[in-house]
């Protein structure tokens, strides 16, 4: 894509990435792979500094039970996100999802000023 040149800025010192896509889109599903590749293996990031939605607009059919990802999408977690029906939801698993960062961001923040201390 255009903006590929852009994304080693875009990576620096990031704690997490969230995928949001279309999963009624067949060629969403393949980048998904190509954007777990890029943004979460080669920094690298653990899985749970990853966040996938799919996100169903409205009105369209909304299969949610049934969306089954291949590895190695399948280790992350992933929440189906439709604002008609459930905003609530959605905004709890990324409040979930932000205090999972931020408790990581300390504990490496702590065992950095550790090794230094000692």
């Amino acid at each position: 894509s255009r903006f590929e040149t852009c994304w080693p800025a875009l990576m620096k010192d990031s704690h997490g990435v969230i995928i949001i896509f279309n999963p009624e889109l067949p060629s969403h599903l393949k980048e998904i792979e190509m954007w777990y590749s890029c943004f979460v293996q080669q920094q690298p990031l653990l899985d749970s500094q990853c966040l996938l939605v799919a996100h169903h607009k409205p009105g369209s059919a909304g299969d949610t039970e049934n969306l089954s990802l291949a590895y190695p999408m399948n280790k992350l977690k992933l929440i189906h996100s439709n604002l008609e029906d459930d905003p609530e939801d959605v905004r709890m698993e990324f409040i979930k999802y932000f205090r999972s960062i931020i408790t990581l961001i300390n504990e490496s923040r702590e065992r950095e000023e550790m090794s230094i201390i000692s």
